[in-house]
């Protein structure tokens, strides 16, 4: 499954990979990419979009 997922708090790179290390946690397999400027972070994944949302807001990064 493919998410987009718009993420305000997101800044940096840095912000993204921490994002990316939280998604891996449920799915090692993820593909994560994202854009700081438009605030955008596109996950592919076999790991539910529920489960997905409640691991990046657990690290400070809720999605709208």
């Amino acid at each position: 499954m493919k998410l987009d997922l718009k993420v305000p708090d997101i800044s940096c790179g840095g912000c993204v990979n921490s994002i990316a290390n939280a998604v891996k946690t449920l799915d090692a397999n993820a593909i994560v990419q994202g854009n700081p400027t438009t605030k955008i972070v596109s996950v592919e994944t076999q790991a539910s979009e529920t489960a997905i949302r409640e691991a990046i807001a657990k690290i400070g990064f809720p999605a709208d």
